[in-house]
């Protein structure tokens, strides 16, 4: 509902506190009451996390996870386990009655009476506010990404291969190479939040994206890159990605969509505020 695990964390809280304060014999539905309650503070974030997004610097990214299926409803639906970057970022788009209607019908599986209820609108309106926002998801979702691996951490061999392939090129700064795995009109989406370097602006098509990763790699090492840092493979939202752990846990996400053995998108995560919740990544051991 956020994209934010410190803000979801917050409206948790802040519902357990009013159930902790109701009075228990006046409430005849404890569920009932704990959705609206949840539903109408996460309503009031959304509105706050909209004025605050106009101030944000740069291009602003949803807090990476890498374990969706753990933070998945107990629901089997399509939308149930996908926290992927592009979804949360079509959610965004939505009004945020739009996106409270659509999510607690489709993924959380609520009647639009229940809906109603904690919307206060009429049952019909929620009917209209959910449609609108399906089509809209359905119209905006990217064609042929994979989402929630079987295992946490499970990368396709493709995609760890492409994603070397990708690494590699970047690092030796070889253009053709990095011509080679990406679609033409890929882009690059990349959240510093105006607290680390990142591009101020999205980056697309093929031959811009080459040259900026590779003009950043080639004249900024440094502000990406220190000796005690590691990379490794590992899904974020969903998606194949890349990591860099420091000693005190991960500095930087990317997450890839890819399509056709091609990569379409990548979303770069370096504000370190939409880190702190990630555990630093285990190691190899010697002989591993």
């Amino acid at each position: 509902m956020l994209g934010s695990m410190s803000d979801a964390e917050d409206a948790v809280q802040e519902t357990y506190l009013r159930w902790h304060a109701a009075d228990r014999t006046k409430v005849s539905e404890p569920r009932a009451f704990l959705m609206t309650t949840t539903t109408r503070i996460c309503l009031d974030m959304l509105t706050s996390a909209r004025a605050r997004r106009e101030e944000y610097v740069g291009p602003w990214l949803p807090e990476p996870v890498f374990d969706t299926a753990a933070l998945a409803p107990d629901k089997g639906t399509e939308l149930a386990e996908d926290l992927s970057i592009a979804l949360l970022l079509i959610l965004d788009n939505l009004s945020p009655l739009q996106r409270a209607a659509f999510l607690l019908h489709d993924v959380f599986d609520f009647s639009f009476a229940e809906i109603a209820i904690a919307l206060g609108r009429s049952e019909a309106a929620c009917r209209q506010l959910a449609s609108r926002a399906r089509v809209n998801v359905r119209a905006a979702r990217p064609r042929g990404t994979s989402v929630s691996p079987a295992r946490p951490g499970e990368i396709d061999r493709k995609h760890a291969e492409l994603m070397s392939a990708f690494a590699a090129a970047t690092a030796a700064g070889d253009l053709n190479a990095l011509m080679q795995v990406l679609a033409a009109d890929v882009r690059v989406v990349t959240d510093g939040g105006g607290k680390v370097r990142s591009a101020l602006n999205v980056i697309e098509g093929a031959d811009r994206v080459a040259n900026f990763l590779v003009e950043v790699t080639r004249k900024r090492p440094d502000a990406w890159w220190q000796d005690d840092f590691r990379l490794r493979m590992g899904t974020v939202n969903g998606l194949p990605g890349l990591i860099v752990d420091s000693p005190g846990g991960p500095v930087q996400t990317t997450a890839f969509e890819i399509e056709h053995d091609l990569i379409r998108a990548v979303y770069v995560v370096r504000n370190p505020d939409k880190l702190r919740h990630l555990a630093v990544g285990r190691r190899p051991t010697a002989g591993e």
